[in-house]
């Protein structure tokens, strides 16, 4: 199944020219899930052509460059005439419900649920969950982990035919876990099918220090997306902000085992110029890209 993920906005708290405030949509067959909405996210949304059907958005923390877009992406959502409910998901939902409250959003087209997530929540999809994690940022705050179920083992064609098992729905059957009867003979999905792999993993720090919290949930991901925001000059800078290095994200990588690290809420002074940046993180990390507005990726199996 198609996992992508799309940059819709990379910058720091100051935006650029190239650079948006931060937004992250991650789609999943059907599912769009928006990750933050800075400012100007639904233009971002337009240039990039994604379309406006959302099915939830997860907010790291209540820093108007992550959530201020929220309120333009509503009234546009409703002036679209959306109809299925909206969930959005932060840490300290209060200051949200009381916002949305005063500017009469119980009367759009559509409804919206605030929901208040902590360190270890998860939220359920059909084929994939969220996890949120705590991080270390100036104000209370959120990263998010999109793992998807696991998948059925890999299935043993020879073995089947040795047991006399023709291709066919049987073949799906005993891959949905289910036994299936040959010649009499009961045959059960782990005689041809083997362990269950791990699906795919995405994980998204938002504004943070680097910390263990985020090593351990990023363990062996596909993807780790993590704040870079500044080169180890700025280093007291970064501790002061709570904020991280590339070079500092890139250790939390290589601790994690990830497989690619992207680098993104890149300061605006490296906005065009991210030599530094980069060099800095591959030193430690090899696989590092910089996010860059509309830069999208497919996330594929390893396996």
């Amino acid at each position: 199944m198609l996992l992508k993920i799309t940059f819709l906005g990379t910058s720091g708290t100051t935006p650029s020219v190239e650079r948006n405030p931060s937004g992250i949509l991650i789609q999943f067959g059907k599912e769009r899930i928006l990750f933050d909405c800075g400012e100007g996210t639904q233009r971002q949304m337009m240039i990039a052509k994604t379309g406006f059907r959302l099915d939830s958005i997860f907010v790291t923390h209540l820093h108007t460059d992550h959530f201020i877009g929220l309120f333009g992406l509503l009234e546009t959502l409703s002036l679209n005439e959306r109809k299925n409910t909206l969930n959005i998901y932060c840490p300290s939902p209060e200051f949200l419900r009381y916002a949305f409250r005063l500017f009469g959003y119980e009367n759009l087209s559509f409804p919206v649920e605030i929901n208040g997530l902590e360190d270890g929540s998860e939220v359920y999809f059909d084929n994939f969950k969220i996890v949120a994690f705590r991080t270390d940022h100036i104000v209370e705050s959120l990263g998010y982990a999109f793992i998807e179920n696991p998948r059925p083992g890999k299935f043993n064609r020879e073995k089947a035919e040795e047991l006399g098992i023709p291709p066919g729905p049987l073949y799906s059957k005993l891959l949905r876990g289910e036994a299936v009867e040959i010649g009499g003979r009961l045959i059960p999905p782990e005689a041809v099918v083997g362990q269950p792999r791990l699906g795919r993993k995405i994980v998204y720090t938002g504004d943070t220090r680097p910390i263990e919290k985020t090593v351990q949930i990023s363990l062996n991901a596909d993807v780790l997306i993590h704040d870079g925001a500044f080169a180890s000059e700025l280093q007291d800078w970064a501790e002061e902000t709570k904020h991280s290095t590339s070079k500092e994200a890139a250790e939390v990588a290589k601790k994690a085992n990830a497989n690619l690290l992207i680098l993104t809420h890149i300061s605006a002074r490296y906005s065009r110029d991210f030599d530094v940046l980069i060099q800095e993180a591959k030193e430690v990390f090899e696989n590092t890209v910089i996010a860059e507005d509309f830069m999208s990726i497919e996330v594929k199996y390893r396996d």
